[in-house]
Parts: C-alpha cells; sequence; structure tokens
C-alpha cells in the first residue's frame, strides 16, 4: 500500500502540507503579554482580546514574539501584534481593548478660572476608564490653581491645573545673585508670571532685562 501511494505521488506530484499554526497559542502569547505590560497600572485593569478569524491560516512557527505598535499605550483600544521570529516568519495584528478601573479625583462642585484647589473642593469617585492623566491622590490637587473653570463632577487632570504663582507681572522682586565666593542682592520688576522654579524676565533699576528662576516669597535667582 505504502509503495502504490509513493507511486501515485510520482505520477501525480504531492505537495507536502505545512502545519499551520494554532490561533490558541498566538492569543495566548497575547494574554501574557497584555498581563506582563498592566501589572503596573494603578486600578483594577480588564482586558478583552478579540477572537482571530479562522480564515487566516499561518505556518507554524516556535518563536513567538509580542510587541506594541510604535505611539501605542496601554490603554483603550489597541492592536498587539505577534510576529515570527523564525526564518520566513510572518507578523498578524489582534484588537485588544483594555479598561480599567480606580478612584480619580473629580470637582465636588463647580470651580472658577484661577480657582486654588482645597481639600472641600474635590472628591474621589470610582469609574471605568480608557484615558490615562486622571489625578487619584488630593496632595496632586490641593494648593494648585485651576488654568480654566470646570463643571461640578469632571475628572482632574494634570494639566486643567499649575503651581501658584510665586511671582507676578508687575511685582517688584529680590534678585539674588551667587557665585564662587560672593552673594549680591537687588531689586527689579517682573514682567511676567512665574511660578516657582519656571523663568522669569526681570527688568533692573538700570533698564537692563534679564532672566532668572522664580522661587519663594518673590525672590528670583540669577545665574551671573
Amino acid at each position: 500500500m505504502k509503495n502504490l501511494l509513493l507511486y501515485a505521488c510520482l505520477l501525480l506530484g504531492c505537495v507536502a502540507a505545512s502545519a499551520a499554526q494554532d490561533h490558541t497559542q498566538i492569543r495566548n502569547v497575547v494574554v501574557t503579554f497584555v498581563q506582563q505590560q498592566t501589572a503596573a497600572l494603578p486600578g483594577k485593569v480588564s482586558y478583552k482580546i478579540n477572537e482571530i478569524d479562522q480564515r487566516i491560516t499561518l505556518s507554524e512557527c516556535d518563536r513567538l514574539e509580542a510587541f506594541l505598535p510604535a505611539g501605542s499605550q496601554f490603554i483603550g483600544n489597541i492592536s498587539v501584534g505577534v510576529r515570527c521570529m523564525e526564518e520566513n516568519g510572518w507578523s498578524i495584528f489582534i484588537p485588544v481593548q483594555i479598561r480599567i478601573s480606580l478612584n480619580l479625583l473629580v470637582s465636588a462642585r463647580q470651580l472658577p478660572l484661577g480657582h486654588t484647589l482645597q481639600k472641600g473642593d474635590i472628591a474621589s469617585q470610582a469609574m471605568e476608564t480608557s484615558h490615562t492623566g486622571g489625578l487619584t491622590d488630593p496632595k496632586q490637587a490641593i494648593g494648585k490653581v485651576l488654568r480654566y473653570g470646570i463643571a461640578a463632577g469632571q475628572v482632574l487632570r494634570e494639566d486643567m491645573l499649575r503651581l501658584p504663582y510665586s511671582v507676578k507681572q508687575g511685582q517688584v522682586v529680590q534678585l539674588a545673585v551667587q557665585g564662587d565666593g560672593f552673594n549680591i542682592r537687588g531689586e527689579g520688576v517682573a514682567l511676567n508670571n512665574a511660578s516657582e522654579g519656571q523663568t522669569v524676565q526681570i527688568r533692573t533699576s538700570s533698564g537692563r532685562v534679564i532672566s532668572g528662576v522664580a522661587k519663594a516669597s518673590g525672590v528670583v535667582e540669577v545665574k551671573p
């Protein structure tokens, strides 16, 4: 019988069918990758991995590697790539939905532009999100100033807030010029608003405009 089959192959031509890649193995690689990459995210992470179209046939591969396309983040609707690292390898992208459930800070009431946040202005609310940037710790918000007015119940984000100004435009400030073996003090007028650590332009009594770094209590540090 075996010889008969061999003879038939010689006459008709037989093509050896290569083994197909098991879709379950691809999915397992994606699961492991997602779990590893989301382990450090705050809150409770949940994910859903779409099934691979059964019509897709890939050659069997023993070296599978998962990756994330450049510029992607592990949140929301993403595509995780899996590639075969062997010769004549292939790659496929699997849609994944990632959601995070955590306690986010929200405004307890409507708040105006320029308001300095106090403890009573904020509340914590459990919610599911597919975006990053929401604040979770009151220390991240209390004492900071709103860049614009917000409605009650709005999620607080870092880009909504700024540090309070330590130097204001038109304010007379104290200049501190320090170097090796000397310390010079002077006065000048701030030409712009600046929070602590930001650059501020100063007009000195001689009319010269210089740059310095805003410090606490209206002091500006100037490098010689």
